[in-house]
């Protein structure tokens, strides 16, 4: 009998401790939420999907990005004049999504359109037009299986904004740290924050946080907070010049400052030698950024041809930034305020895409100012032929325009902005930031997980108390269920007799 008591006793220790550690140690379900972001841009539009885990850090969520998918076509604002093929042209990626995010969780996962300057450029040009690009998408957003939260035009500062969250966050400068650590950080002359410098087709954005920040230009300062800290960033968006628009607007210059007779041929300093475009005026002078130097010509065609001169190239983009007048303490160009630069500043979109072209975000540390000048100036001396050679993979418009691109970078940042050799190096170009896309997309998603409530993260069945004190239990018991055998069996004979 005692012994049936022992082995059942002994069975059942053994039991309850391997019960116990099982429960415990299995792998916690993971509580994940999803969000889709589309960037429609001037000249593309990507879809972006994000997760993030339901319980959130500080507030605020902890995102990344797990796909991303280049829509075919032209960006929305190209669909102008046939509005109604906007939507369905998302459809594609958006059954990426639908393959990427578990089905089970579709209805719960917000989809958001942000439109930017292109849109903003359509809004200028044909508000009716813009209207109804908008309501194609989101008959379309409607209608996949997702929670469609909107379809808007985002202003030039959010933006800006965005941009800088996502190239902090990306970069892990909103983690808190406490203690002493905190203590060493605080110690380091070391700038919090980066500040970000965005280029698109039709605008560009510069952001960042500085101590010299007055209240002069309000308008120009948002503030955020993120991971239970607070920030004030000065943020200022320039409509109509992102690359091409600022091409269109030179281009618009050139023909003001040419003579007046019936010869429609114009050399562009800026193109390659050998290289030869048509523009059509009628289309040329309906855009925004050119209806204000509308020139009245003897001809419907214009014919540029390429001269491939850098130096004559910067002399002609730098009269696009007007530096003649600053109501404000310091300015960038056109009159806007600008406080003075400060930390480091990562540059991406457009940024990054030229200088990657032009080999020039290879090196681990940023290139020299003369360096980066003298790549340019022999990219642009190359004859045309030569290049289309050498990068016959690349379509012929984007080829073309690189010569343009890596000039007007350079004068937009030293003579708009007012980087020197001096601060140069404080510009990083940067494309991806570990797996996700330096951009605004990110920035508008980790703002908006604000907006939903966090859960209450899984948790194992038992506290870390009560499991070590149950393990402790059941192995006392089993411990004493031996030790109680062994002292039954290997007792003394006399004793054993005495017993009996």
């Amino acid at each position: 009998t005692i012994l049936l008591i022992l082995g059942f006793l002994s069975t059942l220790a053994v039991i309850a401790l391997i019960a116990v550690a099982v429960t415990q140690n299995q792998p916690l379900p993971k509580n994940i939420k999803y969000g889709i972001v589309l960037d429609a841009g001037s000249s593309h539009t990507n879809l972006y999907v994000y997760e993030w885990p339901a319980e959130k850090e500080n507030d605020t969520g902890v995102v990344k990005q797990v796909e991303v998918c280049k829509v075919e076509g032209p960006g929305i604002s190209g669909y102008s004049h046939a509005t109604e093929k906007a939507g369905p042209s998302l459809a594609q990626c958006l059954q990426q999504a639908k393959e990427v995010i578990p089905s089970a969780q579709h209805k719960e996962t917000p989809v958001y359109l942000g439109a930017t300057a292109g849109m903003r450029l359509l809004r200028l040009q044909n508000e009716s037009a813009a209207d109804k690009v908008l309501s194609s998408v989101g008959n379309t957003l409607r209608s996949a299986p997702f929670n469609f939260q909107g379809a808007r035009i985002i202003t030039g500062q959010e933006e800006g904004a965005y941009g800088w969250i996502t190239i902090n966050y990306l970069l892990g400068n909103f983690k808190q740290v406490s203690g002493w650590k905190k203590l060493l950080l605080s110690l380091k002359s070391l700038s919090e924050t980066s500040g970000a410098l965005d280029l698109g087709g039709a605008s560009t954005q510069i952001t960042f946080v500085s101590k010299d920040l007055s209240s002069e230009s309000p308008e120009n300062q948002l503030y955020f907070r993120l991971y239970g800290k607070d920030y004030q960033v000065y943020t200022h968006s320039f409509l109509c010049y992102g690359k091409d628009q600022a091409l269109q607007q030179k281009l618009a210059m050139d023909l003001q400052a040419s003579t007046s007779t019936p010869n429609s041929d114009l050399p562009d300093p800026c193109f390659h030698r050998g290289y030869e475009r048509t523009i059509n005026i009628s289309d040329f002078f309906k855009n925004p950024c050119t209806s204000d130097k509308k020139k009245q010509l003897p001809f419907s065609q214009l014919y540029i041809k390429g001269e491939g001169d850098y130096q004559k190239c910067r002399e002609n983009i730098q009269k696009l930034f007007n530096k003649s007048s600053c109501p404000y303490s310091s300015c960038s160009f056109n009159g806007i305020y600008l406080p003075p630069l400060q930390g480091d500043f990562g540059a991406f979109s457009a940024f990054y895409f030229v200088m990657n072209f032009l080999n020039l975000t290879s090196e681990p540390n940023p290139l020299a100012l003369n360096k980066v000048t003298s790549t340019i100036e022999s990219f642009c001396a190359q004859p045309w032929q030569e290049v289309k050679t050498a990068y016959h993979h690349i379509k012929e418009k984007y080829l073309s325009e690189y010569c343009f691109s890596g000039a007007y970078i350079l004068s937009l940042l030293e003579n708009g902005y007012g980087f020197t050799e001096n601060n140069w190096q404080m510009i990083h170009f940067l494309g991806k930031i570990g797996s996700s896309d330096a951009g605004w997309t990110l920035g508008y998603m980790l703002n908006l997980t604000n907006m939903i409530p966090a859960e209450e993260p899984a948790r194992p069945p038992l506290s870390h108390g009560s499991y070590v004190g149950l393990m402790v239990l059941c192995s006392l018991v089993l411990v004493s269920v031996l030790l109680f055998a062994w002292l039954l069996f290997h007792k003394p004979k006399c004793l054993q007799k005495g017993i009996v």
